[in-house]
């Protein structure tokens, strides 16, 4: 953000406690495949902090080298001001305007249990994601939480960057609802927390993993640039850079080295190499039950093969009704019924 003299360096500051162990320790992917069918989501709906999530990526090891950090917001570069999907491996989402990311991520789970209820036993993945307070003002995100509620998807994981200040100034000049209920009216679960304490942050995760009817909203109290010694705490650390002065201090409180740029230390990276190889290790062993899977359940595996292959088969309808868990005759007369006026 300071080499490119633009950016938003106070939700990568702000939430880079909570971030880093979901990434290290959660976030089920395998940077060496970013399109593994069976990897979790992540989804950050607070595109503006781009920057989080692009060194995220390179520190877990998908193609986006440092050189791409380094050109950061500059023309024709894999590092955008927001993530755009199918520009730079692992983004799943293209996200900028607020509450769009939101609203996808629901998407993205409601899409994950139409494929487990189509293909049971075949899938299990998660879909996470970062969400800030313009995003739970908009409406759009109004409508995608009421019916991520009522449908009870508990494979949705979202964490909202409670950090009271925006781009203008501080949020209770704009908003002053109870987030937390009106979350807890649309049938979610939520959780407040401290998202710089790192046993709080994993009690939470924790905590949303082992839900069975709800989807989660964790409320991480951060300070947004956490660590700049004079910005933090303010909107002026939202969308605009340091500063040569601002970013030595910064450097300094956290103990940082002052004279090194785009540093990353030795064991930080035998840290994500390690959970590179663990990743890879759970994608091998899904692909094995994936084939175990097709070949018990011939009935569906040819649609399986057809989807993956991003083919429509001419017989689409008699393929659905035949995917369907056991139903009733009645019932797969009237959905092959649907399908063919859909046809």
């Amino acid at each position: 953000i300071e080499a490119a003299n633009s950016g938003h360096p106070g939700l990568p500051l702000g939430a880079a406690d909570y971030a880093h162990i979901l990434w290290s320790r959660y976030l089920r992917h395998d940077p060496r495949d970013p399109k593994w069918p069976d990897r979790d989501r992540f989804v950050l709906s607070a595109g503006h902090g781009s920057m989080l999530l692009y060194g995220l990526l390179h520190l877990a090891g998908y193609d986006l080298p440092l050189d791409e950090l380094k050109r950061f917001r500059q023309w024709g570069s894999r590092t955008p001001g927001h993530p755009e999907s199918h520009m730079t491996a692992g983004v799943e989402c293209t996200t900028g305007p607020l509450g769009q990311g939101f609203a996808n991520g629901v998407g993205m789970a409601l899409a994950a249990k139409m494929a487990d209820a189509r293909f049971p036993g075949l899938f299990n993945h998660r879909v996470w994601g970062i969400v800030s307070d313009g995003d739970v003002m908009e409406g759009i995100a109004h409508e995608a939480a009421s019916l991520a509620g009522h449908l009870g998807l508990n494979n949705l994981i979202y964490i909202y960057d409670d950090n009271k200040i925006t781009l203008d100034g501080a949020l209770d000049e704009a908003m002053s609802e109870d987030v937390a209920k009106r979350f807890d009216a649309y049938g979610w679960h939520t959780r407040a927390i401290d998202g710089h304490d790192h046993a709080q942050i994993t009690a939470a995760f924790d905590e949303a993993l082992a839900r069975s009817d709800k989807p989660t909203l964790i409320l991480a109290r951060t300070v947004i640039g956490n660590g700049a010694p004079h910005k933090n705490n303010t909107h002026k650390v939202h969308g605009e850079p340091l500063g040569k002065d601002e970013t030595l201090a910064t450097k300094r409180a956290l103990g940082w080295p002052e004279d090194k740029t785009f540093y990353v230390p030795d064991d930080v990276r035998a840290l994500w190499n390690v959970r590179a190889d663990a990743h890879a290790a759970a994608h091998a062993a899904w692909t094995k039950h994936e084939a175990q899977w097709l070949e018990a359940h011939p009935d569906q595996a040819k649609l399986y093969r057809a989807m993956a292959a991003r083919e429509v088969p001419e017989n689409l309808d008699e393929l659905l009704v035949a995917a369907l868990p056991a139903q009733t005759d009645a019932t797969r007369a009237l959905a092959g019924a649907v399908l063919q006026k859909l046809a």
